[in-house]
């Protein structure tokens, strides 16, 4: 393999861009092992399940010291990877390259910001160009977003997804037959898996104020994991202050893994580990100390890319 996939790990975990030739061939090497991967990738245990990141590449080194280094720890990344933090490119290559080197130990199912339209609206699409001088590591990497998995069963007990269910799919099979290759689109299922929330208020599906996907009920939770006999659903997608916030009792579980959301909501951050014998645990960590940090040189300020 003409890839030097350490070396780009090495460089991208000291937050350093590898050349753009170089991000051209990780890519296309990721495309060919993602495609390789169903639409519902099959994880076993011992697993350890992260929400959204947002590009805040210097929390992932954090959530990477609180929780274990690849390939010691198998991980399930549950998309939004880009946008809003300062670090989208060093953050989504590094775990690019993770996936290269070390693809079973590593899950990354695509978020409703692994997207060409949404980057050019809340940062990744800005950030390439800045970092590269021109659109082709953006091009390159949206063409990896159309490859990445939509969900991932753990253990065969614990779906992850990045938003949450959908009225036009009751079984993981149906999630399967799926047609991912593709910008999402802006309504049916496949939008639903990214876009869709859980609400305690209501009961069977109603409509989503995001204006895609839908907000979904207690009784549309407990049918999907009775027909499919699953026991969790453990998604990312809404920022949850405490790091990990159960819905529905306990039959679904937001996590979210971004500290101090957009540099400023002071939220703290958790991973959700399933150990051997399935026992679900969550570490929560605050973000990386500001002496391990290093400021971003092409930004003075956060943009309000809010909602």
């Amino acid at each position: 393999m003409p890839l030097n996939v350490d070396r780009q790990i090495e460089m991208l975990k000291q937050c350093q861009i590898i050349p753009e030739m170089d991000v051209e061939a990780l890519c296309e090497k990721a495309k060919e092992i993602l495609m390789e991967e169903d639409n519902v990738h099959m994880v076993p245990i011992p697993a350890t399940v992260v929400g959204d990141i947002h590009g805040q590449f210097y929390d992932l080194l954090e959530l990477f010291d609180v929780g274990g280094q690849v390939p010691s720890v198998n991980y399930v990344f549950m998309g939004d990877f880009v946008d809003r933090g300062y670090y989208s490119v060093e953050t989504f290559l590094l775990l690019l390259a993770l996936k290269v080197r070390y693809p079973k130990r590593v899950t990354l199912i695509r978020g409703n910001h692994e997207s060409r339209q949404i980057t050019q609206v809340y940062g990744f699409y800005d950030e390439c160009l800045k970092k590269y001088g021109d659109t082709r590591v953006w091009r390159a990497c949206v063409d990896v977003f159309d490859c990445l998995c939509l969900s991932a069963v753990v253990d065969n007990t614990v779906l992850c997804v990045h938003g949450g269910l959908s009225p036009s799919l009751d079984t993981i099979d149906q999630i399967q037959e799926l047609v991912r290759k593709q910008e999402p689109p802006h309504e049916g299922p496949m939008c639903d898996l990214m876009w869709s929330d859980p609400d305690d208020e209501i009961q069977g599906w109603g409509i989503s104020a995001r204006g895609a996907g839908y907000v979904f009920g207690p009784d549309i939770a407990d049918q999907f994991l009775y027909a499919n006999s699953l026991e969790l659903i453990a998604r990312s997608h809404q920022l949850a202050m405490e790091g990990y916030k159960y819905f529905f009792g306990q039959l679904l579980v937001t996590v979210w893994s971004a500290p101090n959301y957009c540099y400023r909501c002071g939220n703290v951050a958790a991973i959700l580990t399933l150990n051997m014998d399935n026992v679900i645990d969550f570490h929560v960590f605050e973000p990386r100390p500001q002496h391990m940090r290093k400021a971003p040189n092409f930004a003075t300020r956060m943009p309000d890319y809010f909602l």
